[in-house]
């Protein structure tokens, strides 16, 4: 399995010859990022928001043959049960030899059994920037409970890019144990070792 970080909160997940795009920003949307434009079999959006379901920028093929299960937990953009930024939608994508979850905006606890669905993951992709999600210390405590063979950080600020109300990734990574740098692109397999994985933004 491909994982590509487009930037902010998008990911381009390839297994088998069938793409997925998760949280595709809106053209402008978020400061410091070049467009999306890709080409995929298929979009998946945690929520509504501008910065996370920009699906006129992917192009969808048809006719592709998928080879991932897709598992939804609804749960909140915040503390209060939605009543500041609403639903957030957790994804589960399994290709049968690794299974991911994109968490969205997540922001706020996971209830116990939320949690038990989430376990035995190959990668966890995480927001860490806080303000709109759960922050630093929140998301690495969750990575802790969830054991992640790999856990990827997202939605954060960095050098000319991102929202400035949201924290750098390096609030999270001086929490984190075994922290590796990448570019764009990690290639995830069973055998991958047990890391936090920064993976530089492709779209700035």
């Amino acid at each position: 399995m491909k994982i590509t970080y487009l930037g902010h909160s998008c990911f381009k997940i390839e297994s088998q010859d069938y793409s997925i795009v998760l949280d595709p920003y809106q053209d402008g949307k978020v400061p410091g990022y070049l467009p999306i434009r890709e080409t995929a079999d298929q979009v998946l959006c945690s929520h509504g928001h501008g910065d996370h379901c920009g699906v006129e920028n992917v192009t969808l093929r048809s006719g592709g043959t998928s080879p991932f299960t897709v598992e939804a937990i609804e749960t909140w953009h915040d503390g209060q049960q939605g009543a500041l930024r609403g639903q957030d939608t957790i994804h589960i994508l399994d290709d049968g030899q690794c299974r991911i979850a994109h968490l969205g905006d997540l922001g706020c606890e996971l209830a116990p059994e939320q949690k038990d669905r989430l376990q035995g993951l190959n990668a966890l992709l995480i927001p860490v920037g806080g303000y709109y999600t759960i922050d630093a210390v929140q998301a690495s405590k969750l990575a802790q409970e969830l054991n992640p063979t790999v856990v990827i950080p997202m939605h954060y600020r960095g050098g000319g890019f991102g929202y400035d109300v949201i924290g750098p990734v390096e609030d999270f990574t001086a929490l984190q144990a075994n922290v590796v740098s990448y570019p764009s692109e990690l290639e995830l397999t069973p055998e991958t070792a047990a890391q936090t994985a920064v993976l530089t933004p492709r779209n700035i």
